[in-house]
């Protein structure tokens, strides 16, 4: 094996975006759509992890808590809102903690029939530096949070604050787990390599999160509505030849914002009346794949 071959960390195949199998959506979509409401509840005061900082001010981060804060109390419910009267259904991206903080929030997205996957304990504790035993007590306390708050076993991962050891992916797919967010590499879900069992990852985004949006590429609430018009018309097109996947990550304190739900709330019109979209969760995108498209993908990859 070359040295460029072993820099290869083996986690997924190269196969190019051309001449791939076909993938087909159920009624002839041509873009599987999900929104990936992000439920999260961030500590004030968190233990210090010595790899990475939890608040750029010095704890207690009283400003930034208090934020993100807004989540749970007014934003989820205007943002939630707004996803249910265009059809939309979220697959959670859950700090599980909430569960016992506001176990209202975790209730509402349940009552709506969303589904939820885990995106660790708090949003202010990192993989970084875990070992093995501590990150199983994770992946361990979010299956069986999330069972007892709302009957759902969870299928999904989403690593918290997108922080990950080099055993992550295997781990979760020994709990049982069979699809991962952490990937950025795809816009149709691919095969992931694991020891045991299955894992697939669904096409989740930095692109177009709204996190991205707002507070890295400093768009305006219109500007962000266009990038995502624009993220789903391409997608729609290409899907026409073989279904791609569009996620819309989300944070209900930025998107929940009232400068910011209206535009939002046009791009949800938008492609509810577009007629292209299957409107899915997580959990139906990864099922009809592997019922229907995992088993040539394996193949070939």
């Amino acid at each position: 094996m070359s040295e460029a071959q072993k820099a290869d960390p083996g986690l997924y195949d190269f196969v190019p975006y051309r001449g791939r199998p076909r993938i087909a959506w159920p009624g002839g979509k041509a873009v599987a759509v999900w929104v990936a409401p992000n439920l999260e509840y961030y500590e004030i005061d968190p233990p210090a992890n010595p790899l990475r900082k939890s608040w750029t001010k010095p704890h207690p981060d009283v400003v930034g808590y208090a934020h993100r804060d807004h989540s749970n109390r007014v934003s989820h419910w205007r943002m939630a809102e707004a996803m249910s009267k265009y059809g939309f259904p979220g697959s959670v991206s859950l700090s599980v903690a909430l569960c016992q903080h506001h176990p209202e929030v975790v209730a509402d997205a349940n009552e709506r029939g969303w589904e939820f996957f885990s995106h660790g304990i708090y949003n202010t504790r990192y993989a970084y530096g875990m070992d093995e035993a501590q990150e199983r007590a994770i992946i361990e306390d979010s299956i069986r949070t999330v069972r007892e708050a709302t009957g759902q076993t969870i299928r999904g991962w989403l690593a918290p604050a997108l922080t990950h050891t080099p055993r992550t992916l295997d781990l979760i797919a020994e709990y049982g787990l069979d699809y991962t967010c952490d990937l950025y590499h795809d816009d149709q879900p691919q095969p992931v390599k694991v020891k045991q069992g299955r894992l697939i990852s669904i096409p989740y985004s930095l692109e177009v999160n709204d996190h991205y949006g707002f507070f890295v590429y400093n768009m305006s609430p219109r500007e962000y509505a266009d990038t995502l018009i624009r993220q789903y018309e391409r997608l729609a097109e290409e899907g026409a030849e073989s279904g791609t996947v569009m996620c819309i990550p989300l944070h209900a304190y930025l998107i929940g914002q009232p400068h910011r739900i209206g535009p939002f709330a046009d791009v949800l019109r938008h492609i509810a009346e577009d007629g292209r979209a299957w409107i899915a969760r997580a959990g139906e995108i990864a099922d009809h794949y592997y019922e229907h498209h995992h088993a040539e993908a394996a193949r070939g990859a």
